[in-house]
């Protein structure tokens, strides 16, 4: 891939996104809100592959994934007016679909057009599947830390928000009540990811970003993830009781014995 290669693929996506400003004003607000994350998820993964020493053909098929990598939630949001796969479809897999549909990488060698399909197939999994190999799996590693790092930064704003001037989708249809539900909970604190299926009020979706510590692949990632304070902000927003407190508490210990280590 050649810088050209990704300007082209910039331009693209510029032009696709414009094609969704017929829907709403809400549906615009949603939309606008992923345009904005792919930039930041882009900018991130820059952060990281400078970070991780990556040389620069491998940051730009980086880029390159970065940039594609949900662009299957605009016809998601557009026809079924949600960013919850489970109840419309894996977005992932719809990103291929646009791919293919527009021949985006149709000039590219085909072992990096494999790699980048392969890195945005597979960027959401709960776990990576055992059978991918080198070099492929450094780039889904990276694109999965990216996501996540901008993922981070859209909940934060999003919870800041008066409910009225919140992107409706960005929620998943959560409903903002005190609580927490116990199977959440218990995993945040014994280490585990949350499942987004065992989520049942936004403040479980609130433990499954903390728990993404234990899902993180590059010094790089912890790093900005201290500098950047998103854990103690995100835990600002759940309920001050011992049992939330003591799980988010082992989140972040584990984060920073993570970063003192690397």
């Amino acid at each position: 891939m050649q810088v050209a290669d990704l300007q082209q693929l910039q331009q693209w996506f510029n032009h696709y996104v414009a094609s969704f400003e017929d829907l709403d004003f809400e549906g615009l607000r949603n939309i606008h809100l992923k345009q904005e994350h792919t930039r930041q998820v882009v900018a991130c993964m820059e952060a990281l592959a400078a970070g991780e020493g990556l040389n620069e053909a491998d940051t730009l098929l980086a880029s390159a994934v970065a940039l594609l990598h949900d662009v299957g939630r605009f016809p998601q949001y557009r026809r079924w007016r949600t960013f919850r796969d489970s109840e419309s479809d894996n977005h992932a897999r719809l990103s291929i679909e646009v791919i293919r549909s527009e021949a985006l990488l149709d000039h590219l060698p085909a072992e990096e057009r494999l790699l980048i399909e392969e890195a945005v197939r597979f960027h959401n999994l709960l776990e990576l599947p055992d059978q991918i190999s080198s070099p492929t799996d450094r780039f889904i590693r990276l694109i999965r830390d990216a996501d996540k790092l901008d993922i981070w930064r859209v909940f934060l704003e999003f919870y800041q928000l008066p409910e009225s001037e919140r992107a409706s989708a960005v929620g998943l249809g959560f409903p903002d009540l005190p609580e927490v539900t116990p199977v959440c909970l218990a995993a945040l604190a014994d280490g585990r990811i949350v499942k987004l299926d065992q989520a049942r009020v936004l403040n479980d979706f609130k433990l499954l970003q903390i728990s993404w510590v234990y899902d993180l692949n590059c010094a790089t990632t912890r790093r900005l993830l201290l500098e950047r304070e998103y854990l103690p902000k995100l835990a600002a927003t759940l309920p001050d009781t011992p049992p939330i407190q003591q799980a988010v508490g082992r989140a972040v210990a584990s984060l920073m014995a993570r970063s003192d280590q690397a």
